[in-house]
């Protein structure tokens, strides 16, 4: 048995029945890496020494009687964490050579539940691309079609877990960069409720590594199973323990429903904004037949949804205001000088992305109130619904596009091309409010290509749309490794 295409809850069973030794996994892991990763590139910084170190501790624990989380089960980190002795790059070449003095606040509650950091997994530069590559490490490919993309910006996390390598990984999620590799590449990613897990270490290089509030970002986990996002959100959930963690204890209420048939789903495959493509609205399809099936009451429409079009015009405010703040003045200006050459008739998502780079402080602060409102929304519509199905991106994964200038790229959705970061409206949909939502296997393209769907829970509630991805991963099936 290959241990590491298992999920960590077997794995873990296996280490408490000694069934297996972490240093076993360790290797296989390790061995697993170095035959398969030439191809595929996940795994940009190795750290297999200390890997196995951690490994022959854990087997030690475990014979004093210890039993924590996650205690011996080999995984991985994405590369924009700090992880003392190892480098925080983000992909930008001018810091190849930085190096954290200290761990980011989740890698060490990885540790303390027991975990096996075999490495760090690659990103976009900057982490700001739907794919994953860049000058230092190169490109990640995805692991079901080496042409193409796994994602980004936790795109090698996605192809390490979908290739094997290790049983769990942590992300970050901004603009959809947890859950759109795990719909490229076949596997489960939780974006938490905005807040809910401490993001402190996970910056950029020489960025003082301080409690922040962060507006939109998260960070939270991935896997290959439902129940794994839950086992892993439990290790990373909490507040700093440098701010609110010294007078909050964190009390997430258990999920609204433990059956299939008691959930209340509404349906959306439609976004007024951009079509979505034949091969993912099979998939929201699959999940909704699946819901009836289970018994769920399932609705396609309801009054009580915001407003989808000035959501995602709020989103490309809030999202590409933050984006340019430490922009260069010559670089800022010229952003102003062709943002005042709109016409005003253009209300395109290009154009907005445009205008929210200049965007006055007077104007995000009206955005902002926009945003309780559209919050307020989701408090109303959740008193009638549990969850929302809908896509998170439009189509599978793409083709890799190298491009310097991403206004030059295209998706291309059933034969008709878009301006290529239109594809996140989906992706801001759960964003642009805060609430958590889980990216879960829907099936398969045409081509043979994943199809991932997101379940959009209420804030504050996690475990409703984790719950209701362990029952649609009953019902549908799971993670299928790549042949």
């Amino acid at each position: 048995m290959e241990w590491n295409s298992q999920s960590a809850e077997k794995i873990a069973a296996a280490l408490r029945a000694g069934e297996v030794t972490s240093a076993e996994l360790t290797d296989e892991a390790i061995t697993r890496i170095e035959r398969d990763d030439k191809a595929i590139n996940a795994i940009c910084v190795p750290d297999f020494d200390r890997a196995r170190a951690a490994a022959r501790g854990a087997d030690q624990a475990r014979a004093r009687g210890e039993d924590r989380p996650l205690l011996g089960i080999p995984v991985t980190v994405k590369e924009s964490y700090n992880i003392a002795g190892l480098p925080t790059t983000w992909g930008m070449p001018p810091h190849r050579d930085y190096m954290p003095a200290e761990d980011a606040v989740q890698v060490s509650r990885l540790k303390s539940a027991g975990a096996v950091v075999l490495g760090k997994t690659n990103v976009p530069l900057g982490l700001q691309d739907v794919q994953s590559f860049n000058e230092i490490h190169g490109t990640t490919n995805n692991p079901w079609d080496h042409s193409r993309t796994s994602g980004g910006s936790s795109g090698g996390s996605a192809a390490a877990l979908a290739a094997g390598f290790g049983a769990l990984s942590i992300g970050s999620d901004l603009a959809g960069s947890l859950r759109t590799p795990a719909h490229f590449c076949g596997v489960y990613a939780h974006k938490p409720t905005l807040g809910l897990a401490s993001p402190r270490g996970m910056v950029a290089p020489h960025v003082p590594a301080l409690p922040a509030d962060l507006d939109l970002a998260v960070v939270g986990p991935m896997a290959r199973t439902a129940r794994d996002l839950t086992l892993l959100l439990d290790v990373m959930a909490g507040p700093d323990p440098l701010t609110l963690g010294v007078a909050h204890d964190l009390a997430l209420p258990p999920a609204r429903h433990e059956r299939l048939c008691d959930f209340r789903v509404l349906v959306l495959d439609n976004h007024p904004l951009i079509p979505t493509g034949t091969a993912v609205r099979a998939g929201v399809n699959r999940v909704a037949d699946a819901l009836v099936d289970g018994g769920a009451r399932v609705e396609w429409h309801s009054p009580l949804l915001p407003d989808l079009t000035e959501a995602a015009l709020l989103y490309t405010q809030l999202l590409f205001s933050s984006s340019v703040a430490r922009f260069p003045v010559e670089a800022y200006e010229q952003l102003r000088t062709r943002a005042a050459g709109l016409s005003a008739d253009d209300q395109s998502l290009e154009a907005a992305r445009l205008r929210a780079m200049v965007l006055s402080h007077r104007d995000w602060i009206e955005a902002n109130s926009r945003r309780e409102l559209h919050r307020h929304g989701w408090r109303q519509l959740f008193a009638e619904f549990d969850a929302v199905v809908c896509p998170i991106t439009p189509t599978p994964a793409f083709p890799h596009d190298h491009n310097p200038d991403p206004r030059e790229r295209r998706i291309d959705i059933d034969g008709v091309e878009y301006p290529y970061f239109d594809q996140l409206v989906w992706a801001g949909l759960p964003t642009m409010p805060g609430l958590p939502a889980t990216a879960v296997p829907a099936g398969r393209s045409p081509e043979g290509l994943p199809v991932g769907v997101q379940l959009v829970g209420p804030m504050y509630e996690d475990r409703t749309p984790l719950r209701l991805a362990e029952l649609l991963e009953q019902q549908i099936g799971g993670f299928q490794a790549p042949a």
